[in-house]
């Protein structure tokens, strides 16, 4: 692997990543505005995290299906574990910054496990395969 397919690989991992985080944070708040879990957004954001990633970050392909798949699951574990956070900061009356430091990553991905039910798992798994399916076909020429 040249030094070039290298940075170019990292980036995009990076930008994948960091485009999983921001829709995980995008979701929490919709589901804090409307005041309840909102599973389904999974796969409004599978389909938007996949067409950014196939359209800006890497051509469609399996790369881009990995990409895309990774940022959904990314986002969808973020989202429950920031509603652990709020859920924390609001019982404790901290701020959200201080709660999620004070309880440590340990302590969030426990209780993001303890509340993930079978409707998450049932939205979020569709969600990354259609998201993997449309990184990883061309789009239509016309």
């Amino acid at each position: 692997m040249s030094p070039r397919n290298a940075v170019v690989a990292v980036s995009g991992l990076f930008i994948a990543v960091m485009l999983g985080l921001a829709a995980g944070a995008v979701w929490m708040v919709a589901t804090l505005y409307i005041g309840r879990p909102l599973p389904w957004l999974a796969m409004p954001a599978g389909v938007l995290l996949a067409l950014t990633i196939r359209l800006g970050v890497r051509p469609a392909g399996i790369g881009a299906a990995l990409l895309a798949a990774c940022a959904t699951v990314l986002a969808a574990l973020y989202v429950n574990l920031l509603i652990a956070g709020v859920l924390i900061a609001g019982s404790m009356g901290l701020g959200l910054i201080e709660a999620l430091r004070t309880a440590g990553f340990g302590m969030l991905w426990q209780l993001t496990r303890l509340a993930l039910s079978p409707a998450d798992i049932g939205w979020t798994i569709p969600a990354v395969l259609l998201a993997a399916w449309l990184a990883w076909r061309s789009p239509r020429k016309r």
